[in-house]
């Protein structure tokens, strides 16, 4: 333990005396929870943080904020790359076709390129 709390020693603080953690010894800490047989409450407690905040640093990883280095012992899951799946074919141009809004004796018909948002707008107006 001598080893870790001369390392921590080195560890820059902030005004408030809090430790300001590098991201590149953030990136390592959260590396050493991935190695098979480390817990996260095992890792916190070495580097004398808590466990929550070495969570907090593995979902920063997970997002891409940080960038886990290499070490001995890391086990990750194999990743397969699919192919993409292919496009479906584009529907046919909806001009020719049209969208009638009835309410009671009105009829509205409108072009079927008309967006959902405007047919909507329309249909509210002949409710009230």
């Amino acid at each position: 333990m001598g080893a870790t709390s001369e390392f921590l020693a080195r560890v820059p603080r902030r005004a408030d005396g809090k430790r300001n953690w590098p991201p590149e010894l953030k990136a390592r800490i959260v590396a050493e929870t991935l190695i098979e047989g480390e817990t996260v409450n095992a890792v916190a407690k070495r580097y004398e943080l808590i466990p929550s905040t070495v969570s907090d640093w593995r979902r920063m990883a997970r997002q891409g904020k940080l960038v886990l280095p290499s070490l001995d012992g890391m086990n990750f899951v194999p990743v397969e790359i699919e192919a993409p799946a292919p496009l479906a074919e584009p529907l046919p141009a909806a001009s020719s076709r049209t969208i009638d809004v009835i309410r009671g004796n009105v009829i509205v018909r409108l072009d079927g390129a008309t967006p959902a948002a405007r047919i909507a707008e329309i249909a509210g107006a002949l409710g009230k």
